[in-house]
């Protein structure tokens, strides 16, 4: 997918010029000039606004940050990718180093089972458990689990407001993806007419009634949003339940979980080329 970083800020401003310059007007003109209480809310309010974060995040918008930090931590957040291979990455497993170690979705799988899981095998085989054991445990356990000499979260990666959400997602956002995809051949348990109505007025917009119009691949090997669901629903159904890092994308984490799972039987329908 594109990788572009963005504030919610950039993104009103570019699409609505008069709008950012509107913005940049009342920054200079409510500018604080004390640290009043009134004045500190002010900026605060300024601050989360421009840089997408609700002055008060629904338990939803929660579950879909934390989500996307699970998936890409480094792109959510707009941060340079980690150059040196995480220290937990088994040395057993040579086809992936760097930044792509530190994601969690790199140990713990889309499906959340780890090795139990589909990670089991293939190129991020690690041997390493998955979080679906952590669901339901207090969110400052796993927080505390995250910050440990293991994982080795520091402050500058994740800061306590973003390791909040993201152990509020282990907690309370992880879904049984078994219970909606078969584990063996990726058949998905939905309504891909329920999820057709869903996808053409929203997800369209961006991806085309086809599903063509963003192409993460080239013309040789193309790989569309059809594509992606046929090689890897688990990952698909992520995205479509908490969005993709560092773009615009929408979530549907404020529906049902089924809601997502018929968009993603819908998508395993569109072309794949």
């Amino acid at each position: 997918m594109n990788k572009k970083k963005y504030t919610m800020g950039v993104v009103y401003a570019s699409r609505f010029p008069l709008f950012g310059a509107a913005v940049a007007l009342l920054a200079l003109t409510f500018a604080p000039l004390s640290a009043s209480a009134d004045e500190a809310e002010d900026e605060a309010y300024h601050r989360d606004y421009i840089y997408g974060v609700p002055v008060e995040p629904t338990e939803a918008w929660i579950m879909s940050r934390g989500g996307r930090l699970y998936d890409n931590w480094i792109n959510t957040q707009g941060h340079d990718k980690p150059k040196a291979t995480h220290s937990a990455w088994p040395a057993s497993n040579t086809k992936k180093k760097g930044g792509t170690t530190w994601r969690c979705k790199s140990c713990h799988g889309w499906d959340y089972l780890g090795s139990d899981g589909k990670y089991a095998s293939g190129s991020y085989k690690t041997g390493i458990a998955g979080v679906m054991p952590s669901k339901g445990k207090s969110v400052d356990a796993i927080a505390a689990t995250i910050r440990d000499g293991t994982h080795g979260f520091t402050k500058k990666m994740l800061s306590d407001e973003q390791l909040g959400y993201l152990a509020a997602f282990v907690s309370r956002g992880l879904d049984d993806m078994n219970r909606y995809i078969d584990s063996k051949s990726g058949a998905v348990k939905g309504d891909p007419k329920k999820g057709a109505s869903i996808f053409q007025t929203n997800c369209a917009a961006c991806h085309g009634f086809d599903g063509r119009a963003l192409n993460w691949g080239d013309e040789d090997d193309p790989a569309f949003v059809g594509t992606e669901a046929n090689a890897n629903p688990w990952e698909v159904l992520h995205k479509i339940r908490n969005g993709h890092p560092g773009v615009e994308m929408i979530s549907l984490r404020a529906f049902d979980v089924q809601t997502a799972v018929d968009v993603l039987a819908y998508t395993k329908l569109l072309p794949v080329k």
